[in-house]
């Protein structure tokens, strides 16, 4: 194991995610110094105390004279495969430059735009990422946590890197009826060995990465055993007789399998403040906020003009309808102003598919007294109710919107009557980082 994670270290070293990037999670944030800015404390990070660098130092001499846990990780193919995801990484960034290159797309100055790219954190480290970063930095991040929890490591493994579901479920299903069967026949040695050409669990359990590792980490041991009436033997998993704690353990890491959930970069809303501006409707938004080729945004930008002398038509509801379910796949993100009382704007991004109770859970977040109700209004006046179960980009909040915010006004009333002051609005640290909008 610890040849797979020097080897594994080594490879990461040499490769970037990017022009000048390189992929390992750095301890600051990866953003441009103009978006630190703009997301405020919580992408401020500060240097480790000489004492505490004392005690990582410690701490990594500790794990280096420790062996590491004997956990087979297929070796070569996970090595393998991060290898090709690093190079297709960098391949992509590659071809998307050239894509852009070659388009006459014009290419917009990233000081010009609203948000210079969309970032994500890994829950796991903390690291701000882009878009082409995640799923690499995040199964680096895994790899790593073989060292300090080989349970954990294997449950993030199954869940985060199958896609599939259903299959994902299947596998659990089976690998927990194995722990259910040895637990009530905990001395019947039919129930401890796992046959690996079985095709049942070739086809549901092999065939799913960090099915293995989490078997291992039960206590299954590889051993070659031989076959009544075969010449050759053939590898099974063999699991020791338990104790009764052991047993009682096999049944709580069970438990931790059935509770995994996959392990997904956290969308970086960067929230920002603004003062008043008369341009708090103008927005320019990079690449990403779209699901479309360059060329596709050039043509896109070619019939702006057509889609309003459509719209001046008359057409059915049907016909406008699918139009706009046409529309709205355009866009992965969206981003949102919010016009205060005080006339200062509050920005955040958010996913298009998101719903209205995450962006009133983002606004409420980000008031001193996020308790009292408030309402938020969208373009024409529609006020947007919290508790739909709506998405942003069905209400036409995309690729960009301004909204309204304005406390619920019995409330207020209520306040003044007893003599009190309307509450401040945002918290200190929003304002401490405000802007002036461009």
């Amino acid at each position: 194991m610890k040849k797979l994670f020097d080897d594994f270290k080594k490879d990461i070293k040499f490769k970037t995610a990017g022009p000048g990037k390189k992929l390992t999670a750095p301890t600051t944030s990866a953003k441009p110094e103009a978006v630190q800015s703009s997301s405020g404390a919580k992408h401020n990070r500060h240097p480790a105390s000489e004492g505490a660098q004392r005690a990582g130092a410690a701490a990594l001499a500790r794990i280096e004279q420790q062996p590491r846990p004997k956990v087979h990780t297929s070796q070569d193919h996970i090595r393998n495969q991060v290898k090709r995801e690093l190079e297709a990484v960098a391949l992509a960034e590659k071809d998307k430059a050239a894509t852009a290159e070659g388009s006459n797309v014009p290419v917009k100055d990233p000081t010009c735009l609203s948000v210079s790219a969309v970032y994500f954190t890994c829950p796991l480290t903390g690291a701000t990422l882009t878009k082409s970063e995640r799923e690499v930095h995040i199964k680096e991040a895994i790899f790593m946590r073989f060292e300090e929890d080989v349970v954990e490591a294997s449950v993030m493994m199954v869940h985060t890197f199958n896609k599939d579901r259903e299959k994902v479920k299947a596998a659990v299903d089976i690998i927990s009826k194995y722990v259910d069967n040895i637990c009530k026949c905990p001395t019947e040695e039919k129930y401890r060995k796992i046959k690996l050409s079985n095709k049942v669990f070739q086809e549901k359990v092999r065939s799913l990465e960090g099915t293995r590792e989490f078997l291992e980490a039960l206590g299954f041991i590889s051993i070659m055993l031989p076959i009544e009436g075969q010449e050759e033997e053939e590898e099974f998993l063999v699991l020791p007789e338990q104790s009764p704690d052991g047993l009682e353990l096999m049944k709580e890491r069970r438990d931790r399998l059935q509770r995994g959930e996959p392990v997904r970069a956290q969308l970086d809303r960067q929230p920002q403040v603004f003062r008043p501006s008369p341009n708090d409707q103008r927005f320019d938004l990079p690449s990403e906020f779209y699901n479309l080729t360059a060329e596709e945004l050039k043509r896109e930008q070619q019939q702006r003009s057509d889609l309003v002398e459509k719209n001046a038509m008359m057409r059915t509801k049907a016909m406008r309808e699918r139009e706009e379910q046409r529309e709205r796949r355009k866009y992965n993100y969206t981003l949102l102003r919010i016009r205060l009382p005080d006339g200062n704007l509050l920005q955040g991004i958010f996913y298009a598919w998101d719903r209205l109770s995450v962006l009133y859970g983002f606004v409420r977040e980000s008031l001193v007294d996020g308790w009292q109700p408030f309402e938020l209004i969208a373009p024409g006046g529609v006020k947007l109710q919290e508790a739909e179960e709506v998405a942003l980009a069905e209400h036409n909040l995309v690729p960009a919107a301004l909204l309204t915010f304005s406390w619920d006004a019995a409330v207020q009333a209520d306040i003044a009557a007893a003599g009190g002051e309307s509450p401040s609005l945002l918290k200190p640290g929003l304002l401490e980082t405000i802007q002036t909008l461009n």
